[in-house]
């Protein structure tokens, strides 16, 4: 149970599921600076993938720190492992991440199917890296599913499952060099001999882009757990989170940018 407890703290420390609407202007970064003050954000339905910047293309070693971790209804109502989450306060972890260049198909009724290119993450490999930075030998897979880049299924040894689903999301560019995106996405965790544990999980980050420096890439996220209808305490807490977590990200390039970027020309 210790495991599942972490894996729920700790959530998803990098948005790797794609696709999204633009929201207000605004509106992102205005919910980074109200930390903590948060409550549930109305988003659009999740469709498709979510394309990156193409600073965002290549192979990445990303550093995640936890910076801060609040509990707004404590003491009356705390997450499942959101005390053992606080000692990982200013523990980096390492690992890394790709993104790359797709070609993507949208099709909306009574339109003809489009064809663009764009930059997305590695879901499968993202995913499975993040897994067994932060659980270890626990993690077995991490699959996602080919008729959906917004489901995902984590792989526990013992018979035990994580599914992830995106459902909504929205994204702003403030500038040439940042970008932001906010996902939501229903979690269940489920075991032969228990009943499935259920929560929704919201991840907002901002990304600033330095192409003269190392780290390339700094952001800034905030992953906020919220309580499921099934739990018994839902109608208390209402539309406010049941822990949020800050993290400090920093992305060093694996391959020469340089030769990148002649390449590509």
């Amino acid at each position: 149970m210790r495991v599942v407890r972490v894996f729920w703290g700790l959530c998803l420390v990098i948005a790797l599921f794609l696709g999204g609407s633009e929201a207000v202007a605004g509106q992102l970064a205005e919910r980074l600076a109200s930390f903590p003050h948060w409550h549930k954000l109305v988003v659009q339905v999740a469709q498709g993938d979510l394309v990156y910047p193409d600073w965002m293309a290549g192979s990445w070693n990303v550093t995640s720190t936890l910076v801060d971790a609040v509990a707004p209804l404590a003491p009356e109502i705390v997450s499942p492992g959101f005390e053992s989450n606080r000692q990982t306060l200013q523990q980096p972890i390492s690992f890394p991440v790709r993104f790359e260049e797709k070609k993507l198909f949208q099709s909306r009724s009574f339109t003809p199917t489009t064809i663009q290119s764009g930059v997305v993450a590695d879901r499968a490999f993202n995913g499975l890296s993040l897994a067994k930075a932060y659980l270890g030998d626990a993690v077995i897979a991490v699959k996602v599913d080919p008729q959906s880049p917004n489901r995902q299924i984590t792989l526990l040894k013992g018979d035990r499952q994580l599914v992830s689903i995106v459902s909504g999301r929205a994204t702003e560019t403030p500038g040439e060099n940042q970008f932001i995106t906010t996902e939501v996405f229903q979690q269940f965790f489920r075991t032969q001999d228990s009943r499935p544990y259920f929560n929704e999980v919201e991840s907002t980050t901002a990304y600033h882009y330095f192409p003269q420096s190392q780290p390339t890439i700094t952001a800034d996220q905030v992953t906020a757990v919220y309580l499921s209808p099934q739990d018994p305490d839902y109608f208390a807490a209402a539309s406010r989170p049941v822990a949020l977590y800050r993290y400090r990200l920093e992305f060093t390039s694996t391959e020469d940018r340089g030769s990148r970027s002649s390449s590509e020309l």
